[in-house]
């Protein structure tokens, strides 16, 4: 797809579906960071080659089969600097620092305001209706991912550093539909959006991870080479390409809330490949992530006569 995409999605259905399956894969991410820990691998090593694989897989196809996305202007280049380092490379750095000061239950509770932020930032920046049901269902998102992480209860700490990181990790992770959506209304693709992005986060995770370590487990054998790639392009390409895509026909803020599907999936994942266990609250939150998907869904008569 190129510069002047034309193969754009005008059903909100279509476009919610495509969202709810980014969701689906980013819950696998669990996977791919087991797989790199076990390597010996730490955090920004798996940034740094989720961006390298991921870039280089998609050159190779756009060279063979689809060159005019490669095109940008010049002028433009701020929208995938915005996705990759502002959004992307930023709410890793956050993310993981939350991690490091608090624990996984609180940075994914912290991580997942990102809905809450999108619907507050695409009012004012893209005239996006903040309406009620709106804002209940980016509540009920955030609630439900609080309950399917487990912080109810005490399973989490706090403190002042790790809550401003974990917040900070919830405004990069929204900051990715906002700059997609600028590129969006640009002209840009999805592939042309999702190939910058990833070259843009190659620069800063070049930089603060150990590079040369993490190219050398890469090529260790194969193996292990398909089967980071292999987990890379599943929990990294297709879900971008998806949700970038999907955005098309969503608000920033529904396809948001929708991708909070993610941590429901992970938990599932957890249950089923680990034997972690679910607990009331944890079904609590799956059924508020439920819901909030529902609630974004349901549109009003006047809004089905415009459809």
């Amino acid at each position: 797809m190129s510069v002047n995409d034309a193969g754009k999605i005008k059903s909100p259905a279509l476009s919610a579906l495509l969202v709810l399956g980014a969701g689906c894969l980013w819950g696998f991410m669990g996977l791919l960071v087991r797989s790199t820990d076990s390597l010996g691998l730490g955090s920004m090593e798996t940034c740094f080659l989720r961006a390298l694989v991921t870039a280089a897989v998609m050159l190779l196809l756009l060279l063979l089969f689809d060159r005019p996305a490669l095109k940008v202007r010049l002028k433009d280049l701020w929208c995938f600097a915005g996705t990759g380092i502002v959004s992307m490379s930023f709410f890793n750095y956050c993310y993981f620092r939350t991690i490091m000061l608090t624990s996984l239950s609180v940075a994914a509770v912290l991580l997942y305001t990102a809905p809450v932020f999108v619907v507050l930032m695409s009012a004012p920046l893209f005239g996006e209706k903040l309406s009620r049901r709106k804002l209940l269902a980016a509540l009920a998102a955030f609630l439900g991912c609080a309950f399917v992480s487990g912080i109810v209860g005490g399973a989490g700490k706090l403190s002042g550093a790790g809550i401003l990181f974990g917040l900070g990790s919830g405004i990069g992770y929204a900051l990715y539909s906002i700059f997609s959506r600028c590129a969006l209304d640009r002209g840009y693709g999805s592939v042309t959006i999702s190939f910058y992005t990833f070259v843009f986060a190659l620069i800063p995770s070049s930089l603060l991870s150990d590079s040369g370590r993490a190219l050398s487990v890469l090529w260790g054998s194969g193996g292990e080479f398909f089967l980071l790639s292999g987990l890379i392009l599943m929990v990294t390409l297709i879900p971008y390409l998806l949700y970038t895509k999907g955005l098309q026909g969503l608000e920033n803020g529904s396809a948001s809330i929708l991708a909070s599907i993610e941590p429901v999936v992970a938990t599932l994942l957890g249950l089923l490949l680990y034997s972690e266990k679910l607990g009331f609250w944890n079904i609590l939150g799956i059924a508020l992530v439920l819901l909030s998907i529902l609630l974004i869904n349901l549109r009003s008569p006047a809004e089905k006569k415009r459809a």
